[in-house]
């Protein structure tokens, strides 16, 4: 009989496990909480013996702990604090369980904590009575999420051991249900910023170029919009505050933090986790923080203790700031740089120092170490191109030079003493040989910032005085471009759209260095990528990437040269071959060859003009007939730098300067587009702001000039017809050259004639 009654129990045992464990693996795959609640609240209730069962939510606005789930129909909903009025409130504010014989025995509540009280209030509502008691946390890591609570167990018993063992393992498997709930909600949620858009504020379009801004400036999105958009902060807080579902909060300069919050806490820290107390009103205290619905920020404000309870209120980072530092009387000029910093420390060594040998500064030092890592940090945060590093000796300051669209600009000078030191830093980054000062070197750097990896090519330069500069070039985003955003007029996005759909031939980019023809062959290679399509790209280097390409670094060092990629993509069955330049007539030979058997091929070459590509590939000795057959198209491109938007200003050119402008056009070209001189007319001219520094020019544009193989284009080909003969036949198919193109967009308003004679021959 013994033996009998023990193998019942180890059946029941594992019966109850495997109820359990199937009611985990329904949790985990349960599509939404409703569904957990609805499909499993009868099945849990069965497992652990209970009457009753409620499954609490945290409510991240005011800390409150609200009924998401319930049994019976005589209260619509059940809210509680975290304290220790009430039996859920102390579970979810201890994070610990809790099992009681008689909620209404008050010894039974102050062994668990003296404070603990049970609100009765709620059964003499519903009139149910409760007794026995079963309450878990329900965590996810170290945040709490809710409260699992069940009531009385049938037939007058005890809640065992094993029933707060399988309601301790359900709420922590909840804990992980109710986190990926919230973060798919968060998902399927309205833009921060819709609220804008829905009012007519901000276009979809320019809310995009304000983000992008935000990000490659590593400034708030809040801030750009109000800086740069001229948007009232009231209106971008509106549309955070509708996200979020709380309340906001817009620093107008009077408000003072409370004098007891002032004492109590650390400015500086406040400033790190941007939270700050604004009032406080009876039990509750408003905070104002970025997000209110941020777990670790709301944690942070439940450890300083300033109230029982707490309701958070968004505001822009900018706003918090200028609060806190108002509050403290801080005044935000006598912050430093970190630039400003760097160079104070380094200054401050070497004040008294005149032989460099005796420095004993060397490319450990931390100051250097920061100096390096500050340089290219603002130089990727200013949108620079490239770096310049340029020692003048030992007495002259070193100087940093950003090349920012197109132009370079000085950045800073540092103390001539330093000079090797630096050079060595950027060396040692870059795993060159510090010790070798005599001829060039090249390198890399991949550097980690907190918006993600940038990685700069790097090139050493022996120079007078044995010295030794250092250019850094900031590759381009691993991105593509889409073609509609880079500037072509509507005849030649189509044209080239056109030709790079075509399955064979050849489409070639041409310009001088840095004027973009590999971002522009990236965009036309992700126009045309579609999993039918096998393609196979050569650079040197690789710095733009995208999925559905085979992409290979050449190393001409070892033989892997463009010409030998080549070869090896042949016989690897491409649909699309993409080589970073003809740099040679073996690889322009192959490249002919590729086009003329079913492949369609792009490449760069280094030349002014589309016409001009021609007859310098008939001068490399390739085959014209071959050639003419396989030409699809020639994109000669120039960047030109475009007005600044916040401050260019428009005014009514003389008819001299339109004389000018029509001279260089073509009158007769420009007559049959219908554009005529008149008092009215109106051009834009640079200023300066802030915004553009001063220069009152901010971003590129591309300038095309797109050549197409014409029947009448191959001919002249064929004949090795001279480059004038070209352009005028080019011309009259459709052709608008360099200079035609960049005077549209001046009549257009995106930049002057100033930056288009700066680019353009003729």
């Amino acid at each position: 009989m013994g033996m009998t009654a023990q193998a019942n129990e180890v059946q029941s045992l594992l019966q109850f496990k495997e109820s359990l464990t199937e009611i985990i693996n329904q949790i985990h795959g349960a599509q939404n909480i409703k569904e957990i609640i609805v499909d499993l609240k009868t099945r849990i209730l069965d497992l652990l013996g209970a009457e009753r069962i409620t499954i609490y939510a945290i409510d991240t606005k005011n800390q409150q702990l609200y009924s998401l789930y319930k049994e019976g129909e005589e209260l619509k909903e059940i809210r509680v604090p975290r304290n220790f009025a009430s039996i859920v409130g102390f579970c979810a504010l201890s994070r610990q369980t809790v099992r009681l014989k008689n909620a209404y025995d008050p010894e039974e509540l102050k062994a668990l904590h003296p404070k603990l009280d049970f609100d009765s209030s709620w059964d003499k509502k519903s009139g149910f009575t409760t007794a026995q008691v079963l309450a878990a946390p329900i965590l996810y890591d170290k945040y709490i999420m809710g409260v699992l609570q069940l009531l009385n167990k049938k037939g007058g018993g005890e809640f065992t051991n094993a029933d707060q063992a399988a309601a301790q393992e359900i709420a922590k498997t909840l804990g992980i249900a109710f986190y990926n709930q919230r973060r798919i909600t968060r998902a399927q949620q309205p833009n921060k910023y819709g609220y804008l858009i829905d009012k007519g504020l901000i276009s979809e379009k320019n809310l995009e170029d304000a983000v992008s801004y935000a990000r490659m400036n590593n400034q708030e999105i809040s801030h750009v919009l109000v800086e740069k958009y001229r948007i009232a902060k009231e209106e971008v807080l509106k549309s955070l505050g509708q996200f979020f579902n709380s309340g906001h909060f817009v620093f107008d300069g009077t408000q003072m933090m409370p004098e007891e919050f002032r004492q109590r806490l650390n400015p500086e820290y406040l400033k790190k986790v941007l939270v700050a107390p604004l009032s406080k009103k009876g039990g509750t205290v408003q905070v104002a923080m970025e997000d209110p619905t941020d777990l670790a920020k709301i944690d942070i404000v439940r450890m300083m203790q300033l109230a029982p309870r707490h309701e958070c209120l968004v505001a822009i980072p900018r706003d918090i700031q200028d609060y806190i530092n108002t509050s403290y009387g801080i005044e935000e000029t006598e912050v430093k740089s970190d630039l400003a910093e760097i160079l104070g420390e380094l200054e401050a060594e070497t004040e008294e120092v005149v032989d460099e040998d005796a420095l004993g500064v060397d490319e450990a030092d931390n100051a250097i170490v920061r100096l390096a890592n500050q340089i290219i940090k603002d130089a990727y945060q200013q949108g620079a191109s490239d770096i310049h590093v340029e020692p003048y000796g030992k007495k002259m300051p070193t100087r940093i030079r950003f090349r920012i669209d197109g132009v370079c600009h000085v950045y800073q000078e540092i103390p001539a003493t330093h000079r090797n030191a630096v050079i060595s830093r950027l060396k040692i980054m870059s795993n060159l040989d510090i010790s070798e000062r005599r001829k060039p070197q090249d390198g890399k750097i991949r550097f980690r910032m907190k918006t993600g990896t940038i990685e700069l090519r790097v090139a050493t330069i022996p120079t007078t005085g044995s010295e030794e500069d250092i250019v850094m070039r900031i590759l381009a985003a691993s991105k593509p471009i889409p073609l509609e955003k880079m500037g072509f007029s509507e005849r030649n996005l189509s044209a080239f759209y056109e030709v790079v759909s075509k399955p064979y031939g050849i489409v070639l980019c041409v310009g001088p260095t840095g004027s973009g023809k590999t971002t522009t062959l990236h965009s036309a290679l992700g126009y045309i990528n579609t999993p039918e399509r096998k393609i196979w790209t050569a650079e040197d280097p690789v710095e733009i990437t995208q999925p559905g390409l085979r992409q290979v670094q050449v190393h001409p060092k070892i033989g892997f040269t463009f010409a030998a990629a080549m070869r090896s993509f042949l016989r690897a069955d491409p649909d699309v071959i993409m080589v970073g330049e003809m740099r040679d007539q073996e690889t322009a030979h192959i490249g002919v060859e590729a086009s003329l058997t079913g492949h369609l091929v792009l490449s760069t070459l280094h030349t002014n003009s589309a016409p001009e590509t021609i007859t310098r590939l008939l001068d490399m000795d390739i085959d014209p007939f071959n050639f003419a057959d396989s030409l699809l198209g020639i994109l000669a491109q120039r960047l030109i730098r475009t007005l600044c938007k916040s401050c260019k200003e428009s005014y009514n050119p003389s008819r001299e300067e339109f004389e000018s402008m029509a001279a260089s056009f073509g009158r007769e070209a420009l007559a049959a587009r219908q554009i005529e001189w008149s008092p009215d007319m109106t051009l834009y001219k640079p200023v300066g702001c802030p915004e553009c520094a001063g220069t009152g020019y901010r971003g590129r544009m591309g300038l095309h000039e797109l050549l197409v193989g014409t029947d009448e284009v191959k001919r002249l080909i064929q004949q090795k017809s001279v480059v004038e003969e070209i352009r005028n036949q080019a011309i009259s198919d459709g052709m608008t050259t360099l200079m035609q193109d960049g005077i549209i967009k001046v009549l257009q308003g995106s930049t002057d004639m100033k930056q288009v004679r700066a680019v353009c021959i003729r």
